[in-house]
């Protein structure tokens, strides 16, 4: 099924597919797997594709894509490409250069949607991570509004269909909302939510002021040991959700995937396998009850998994707020 048939409307006019292929992969998995991880994924249906300038896939992403739009399997207006301003090009003057560095690298001339990774500016550089000898991270000076207005020329330009943010809490966004002079609405903060994080909150807020909520580690995330506590529970390996998942014959996966998608949040799906990457698919073959979304938001524990431990010690850090 093409995941195509279910879009949900962007403030700005546009359509996202509700359901996207993720392509953050850990450092000790090649390059390689995530080109044929995303070829296999536009094969299956997949039509979003999440990727960032941070993720360093973007070639691989962009090779993928490019192979399918050849053999014409798709055309480009049917991918929908997301990608990331990493917190390094936060000043007004490298925006634009960091896009179209990004889409250099996917071979692209626009992105479908385009936004701020982190609200917190790090010290522009090669370095993704730039940290002093103490391995305290180098910030930047940074005001979100500006690097904002940079965004929206991006979109202008045509660079960018769509732009929004990622990990800004509900102070946040409503600083972005509330900016003299603001032309466009953020349309989207993508943030980490699943069945033991499932941000009500911030879902409620984002819903009332029409900004779409995208979710990453709907799954629980990859594990990756550099980022994720590894004593932390496994969400997949839940009771409660295997129950669920089990009185409906379908996998724990898939049901954490459907509970995201009834609540009107889009959701995205990362796998290198085949099996998982056509499986997820099946999202919109069944629906859970009202009751079963109950027991899933019961399971609510406010378990972060990846808590961003790097911009930590930043007052803009965005996970002190309660949402």
């Amino acid at each position: 099924m093409d995941s195509k048939q279910q879009r949900v409307k962007l403030n700005d006019g546009h359509f996202i597919p509700a359901l996207g292929y993720g392509t953050y992969k850990p450092q000790e998995v090649p390059k390689s797997e995530t080109l044929e991880a995303t070829k296999l994924a536009i094969d299956a249906g997949f039509r979003h594709i999440d990727t960032a300038y941070a993720y360093e896939v973007e070639e691989e992403v962009g090779l993928a894509i490019q192979s399918k739009i050849a053999e014409g399997s798709v055309k480009r207006e049917d991918i929908f490409l997301t990608s990331k301003l990493w917190c390094t090009f936060h000043r007004p003057e490298l925006v634009q250069h960091s896009l179209k560095i990004s889409l250099r690298k996917l071979g692209l001339d626009y992105a479908d949607l385009y936004i701020i990774h982190y609200p917190v500016a790090m010290q522009p550089g090669e370095e993704l991570f730039p940290t002093d000898e103490q391995g305290k991270t180098l910030y930047d000076t940074g005001d979100i509004c500006a690097t904002w207005e940079a965004m929206e020329k991006c979109k202008d330009a045509g660079l960018a269909k769509s732009i929004g943010v990622s990990n800004f809490n509900h102070r946040q966004l409503e600083m972005l909302l509330n900016k003299s002079g603001l032309r466009y609405k953020p349309v989207c903060n993508q943030v980490e939510c699943h069945p033991y994080f499932n941000q009500s909150k911030l879902l409620d807020f984002c819903k009332s002021k029409d900004i779409i909520l995208v979710a990453y580690g709907a799954l629980g995330t990859q594990r990756d040991k550099k980022w994720v506590n590894q004593s932390s529970p496994v969400l997949l390996e839940d009771p409660v959700l295997c129950a669920v998942a089990k009185k409906h014959q379908r996998s724990p996966a898939l049901t954490a995937l459907c509970y995201q998608l009834q609540r009107g949040v889009v959701v995205l799906a990362q796998s290198f396998k085949e099996k998982e990457i056509k499986e997820n698919l099946q999202v919109f073959e069944f629906q859970l009850t009202s009751e079963d979304m109950k027991v899933i938001d019961g399971l609510n524990r406010n378990l972060r998994y990846l808590p961003a431990e790097f911009i930590e010690d930043h007052p803009n850090y965005p996970f002190s707020d309660e949402y």
